[in-house]
């Protein structure tokens, strides 16, 4: 893993960018050369456009989740995203070559054939990395110190966040009574934990101790560890280095205390609001029309307003009043009592279905970014009802309004949409890395995962 600007980044999804980056940039690059002799004058034209088609692609292979582990996914839907994909990239390769101005780039049909190439290669090279290549080649070799519920709560979610994590083996500590894992996975020590680790070439060691008094944590011998260049971290450190998460089960006020992150200042606070206003204005432009269709289709469904205002928690916990379409019937809480929304809930109208499962819904929420109520990603802002309730609840979830509430946010990219404590207190994971590790390179990577979100109208209700 590494880690970019306080976000966690498989090495392989860092790898996977520069190469199509890469060969977008050098196909362009040594066609132009090819087609235009020793005229190197070309050569920053062709290397700046080069860099901007490889943007491009980037976000669109982003958007449709390319860079993101699912072991789950068929090939079939794969390949419909690759079609998406293509259909997206191609004419915007198009034009880059062809109708944006370059200063005479010689022999124009050539450069732009092997670049629409090079894109189809990227492009059909994420299909075959998704199905048929061995991501586990060059994985990190883990070792999990414990061999109980909490060692085996750590390997089970290895294994979701990605497949092909190679698990060498656990070391049990020397108090624990109970055994969780199979017996065929632990590790017997020769001459220590340190020597163990080396001669097993272990990369990382992860401590998943279920009980850490009476000398059970071998400090001496993680210290040698850690000195002979193994990585060695503790279970909450784990959940959000892998699955991008603070686990509440693992965590405690000291760790949150003591550890880095949780960084607001002035510099980060200005520029995220600059992002905001600029974010949320061009989205109002593009989606101008969208909005007058919506706002038409919700009139003439039913009675009512066609904005549904309500009260939400926003920033320290100050009240403000968020702006939607409205979804739902006019009398949805006619007996008064606040509720969760839930799957195929009778309360939601024809046209609200259609806009909740297209996120159109939420796009006034974009006033309130403009207002500064809201940010365009932060943690989704809730009801006093329910906060009240999820705050005696569950731990730490007043931590969530040190930063203001988002159009979108991690835990709704992450997390399909929730109707419970316990979905309340799942969600809350993914926020609180969020106020923990945010910053502007995470709000981009957020975003792009709300587009492929909103294709695949996932977690909709």
């Amino acid at each position: 893993m590494l880690r970019i600007f306080n976000h966690y980044l498989h090495r392989r999804t860092v790898m996977q960018v520069g190469f199509d980056v890469g060969l977008i940039v050098a196909v362009l690059v040594l066609a132009s050369l090819a087609v235009g002799g020793s005229e190197f004058v070309w050569l920053p034209v062709t290397a700046a456009h080069g860099l901007s088609l490889a943007g491009f692609v980037f976000l669109i292979n982003s958007a449709t989740g390319f860079y993101q582990t699912a072991p789950k996914r068929t090939l079939s839907e794969t390949c419909a995203r690759a079609l998406l994909a293509l259909l997206l990239a191609l004419p915007i390769t198009y034009a880059l070559v062809t109708l944006l101005p370059s200063a005479g780039l010689p022999a124009r049909h050539l450069t732009l054939a092997a670049t629409m190439v090079a894109v189809g290669v990227v492009v059909l090279h994420r299909v075959y990395a998704s199905h048929v290549a061995n991501p586990s080649r060059g994985a990190s070799k883990i070792l999990i110190l414990g061999a109980g519920p909490a060692a085996q709560s750590v390997a089970a979610s290895l294994r979701a966040a990605d497949p092909h994590a190679r698990i060498v083996g656990f070391v049990p500590g020397g108090s624990e009574s109970e055994i969780s894992v199979p017996r065929a996975e632990l590790v017997a020590l020769e001459g220590g934990l340190s020597d163990t680790a080396l001669r097993m070439g272990v990369d990382e060691i992860v401590v998943a101790l279920s009980e850490r008094r009476g000398g059970n944590m071998p400090l001496r011998d993680l210290l040698d560890c850690k000195v002979f260049g193994i990585r060695v971290v503790d279970i909450a450190t784990h959940f959000e280095k892998n699955l991008h998460q603070i686990s509440l089960k693992h965590v405690n006020p000291g760790w949150l205390v003591f550890g880095d992150g949780f960084n607001q200042g002035a510099v980060r606070t200005a520029v995220k609001r600059v992002s905001d206003v600029l974010v949320s204005l061009l989205l109002l432009v593009i989606s101008a029309p969208i909005m007058l269709l919506a706002a038409l289709a919700v009139k003439l469904e039913s009675r009512g307003p066609v904005f549904y205002r309500q009260e939400r928690v926003g920033l320290n916990g100050a009240p403000f009043n968020v702006i939607k379409f409205r979804s739902m019937r006019t009398d949805a809480e006619k007996d008064g009592k606040p509720r969760w929304a839930t799957k195929n809930d009778d309360r939601v109208t024809r046209v609200g279905r259609f806009i909740r499962r297209t996120r159109i819904d939420e796009l006034p929420q974009l006033f309130n970014v403009l207002a500064g109520e809201m940010s365009m990603v932060g943690p989704r802002p809730e009801r006093q009802y329910f906060v009240d309730e999820l705050v005696e609840k569950i731990p730490f979830f007043a931590v969530r309004h040190s930063v203001k509430p988002g159009v979108t946010g991690w835990a709704q990219v992450r997390y399909d949409y929730g109707s419970t404590v316990e979905d309340a207190a799942a969600k809350l994971q993914y926020d609180l890395y969020y106020v923990k590790n945010h910053s502007l390179f995470l709000d981009m990577l957020i975003l792009l995962e709300t587009v492929a979100v909103v294709l695949t109208g996932r977690g909709a209700r």
